[in-house]
Parts: structure tokens; sequence; C-alpha cells
């Protein structure tokens, strides 16, 4: 396993079309190390942050993640975020464990701290506790990405992250020109109509923002704000949360390529290959041209030896 980061980049990618497809795959629990070798994985998230703090964790946690420890220390004990106290805590790896331990009890709602004490109790070999503490993170701050990684942890079974709704239309040529933190600041300014506002949405979905994603798509309407709704409910835990929604707008919008298109984007997250293929198929035949039908298409080109379990 290792880190990863949703970067500002992403935020825009998520108001066009590049979905990318990592979805057939399987995403195991590593494996950890015999008890006390290496160090867990550090997992921070910084959104779209550009502040002088942010862009020296992420150097520091890039050291991390390099080996280069002795250098990504200084870094982290130059701040007292939460942030910096997790990668302080592990690149002080294994004494640092006391102290990562006593962070997750100071602040046992900070999903940050709780994801990354799981990670350490798992590289100590507490499968448990590693379990409780991801758990701790989910119900803690479910509108963060960590939430959404320790998901990823709990049910290694599902590919990693969580379906994004693919708006039928293309965003603004504008959003071309401005930096990422400007990029989410255009789109939240726009959020004022029904197109807005699902662009909104999938902004914060990119960004691990998936409950105020929920809220934003809430306020649209109409058919496809209807599937992205669908699409931002999903969850491990409970698949059928947005499968209950996707058939009935099937059965309510047969014609319509969103409904098909994210029909099969969601059905490649429970490992339904080949049911996926054929709604890829309807909603690239729906409109081969279109933006949904050019990415319906991208995904078939992937999937085209992936088989079904």
């Amino acid at each position: 396993m290792r880190r990863y980061w949703i970067t500002a980049a992403v935020a825009i990618a998520a108001a066009g079309l590049t979905v990318g497809l990592t979805l057939a795959t399987r995403n195991a629990v590593p494996k950890p190390p015999a008890a006390q070798a290496g160090r867990p994985p550090l997992v921070l998230d910084l959104g779209v942050r550009t502040d002088p703090e942010a862009v020296a964790l992420r150097r520091a946690a890039d050291l991390y993640d390099k080996g280069k420890v002795g250098r990504a220390r200084p870094v982290f004990a130059r701040y007292t975020s939460p942030e910096a106290e997790v990668g302080a805590a592990l690149a002080d790896w294994p004494a640092g464990f006391e102290r990562l331990r006593a962070l997750a009890r100071a602040k046992p709602r900070n999903a940050l701290v709780q994801l990354n004490y799981g990670l350490g109790l798992y590289w100590r070999g507490d499968t448990a506790g590693a379990k409780t503490a991801w758990r701790t993170a989910r119900r803690a701050e479910p509108d963060t990405p960590y939430a959404i990684r320790a998901g990823d942890l709990l049910y290694p079974n599902f590919p990693r992250g969580l379906p994004t709704f693919v708006p039928s239309f293309l965003p603004p040529t504008a959003l071309a020109k401005l930096s990422p933190p400007e990029q989410l600041a255009y789109l939240r300014a726009h959020a004022t109509d029904d197109r807005g506002r699902l662009l909104y949405g999938v902004a914060l979905q990119r960004l691990g923002r998936q409950v105020s994603a929920q809220r934003q798509f809430a306020r649209a309407s109409g058919p496809e704000a209807e599937v992205a709704q669908a699409v931002a409910r999903f969850d491990k835990s409970d698949p059928s949360r947005t499968f209950s929604k996707l058939g009935p707008l099937a059965k309510r919008y047969p014609d319509s390529q969103s409904v098909r298109f994210h029909l099969g984007l969601c059905l490649l997250w429970l490992g339904s290959v080949d049911q996926a293929k054929k709604e890829l198929r309807l909603a690239r035949d729906a409109g081969p041209e279109t933006p949904l039908g050019t990415e319906a298409s991208r995904f078939l080109e992937r999937l085209a030896n992936v088989g079904t379990r």
C-alpha cells in the first residue's frame, strides 16, 4: 500500500470527464512486515491548500515515502497541526508509536489521526485494533478523504476510492486558465444553477468531500441530478444505497445515457465486470461522440481483457 494524494489537479479533472480506471482491480489490505520492521505508510491529504505549511508538509511526506526520514523529521517538527504531529510520530517509528497512541486518545474524532493510528496498529500486528480505529475514522469525519481511505482498508475487496459522478457536459473552458485553488473557488461561485451544482459536487467528490457533494447534488434537479445523487450514496458497507436508486432510474429513464453509464461504473465497484460492460456499451451506443459516450468507450477499451468474478 502506498500513500496517495488527492491533488489540486484532480479537482478539475472531476469537473471534466477523465475518470480513469483502476476500478476492475482489487485493493488488498497491505501485508505488514515483521513486527517493528520498517515504517507504516503515512496518509496525508492537504487538498488544494497552497499555504507554506501545506507545501512543507507535502515535501516532508514525499521524503518520508522515499525513506529519507531524517530530512522529513525536522519539517514535521516545525508545525503543531495534526498532520504534522502524525508525520512526526511516524518519522520517529517505532518509538513514535506511543506518541501516535497519545494523539489518537487526545483526538478521538479526528479522522486523519485515527486512520494513521490504525495503520500504526496494523503495522504492529494488531489487526483488530486497526479496524476499530478505521471505523472510528469513518464515523468521526465522514466528509473527509481519510474516511474514504479508511473504507478502502476496511473493505479491501472493493476498488480503492468511490465511484464519482461524470457530467454529460463539458466544464467551462475558463477553468483551464486558473490555478487549482482558483478553479475550486470558481466552481463554488458558479454553483448557482443545476449544471454549476453538479460540477461543484463532482469537484467535492474528487477531493474526498462525499457528504458535501451529496448536498450539492441534492440542490440540483432533473434526471442527471438524480443519477448524481444515487452515485454519491455509494457506501462500501451497503452498496444497495446506490443501486436501490439507480435501478428505478433505469426503468424510469430507459434511454438515459447517464443512467446506463453510471450503472456500469458502479457495477465495476462490485466486481460485476460483464454486466458493467453491457451497461457501458448501452451508454456508448446511445451517443458515441458525446462526452459520456467517449468516456464509456475508454472504459470498454481498458476492460477488454478483464473478466468478471
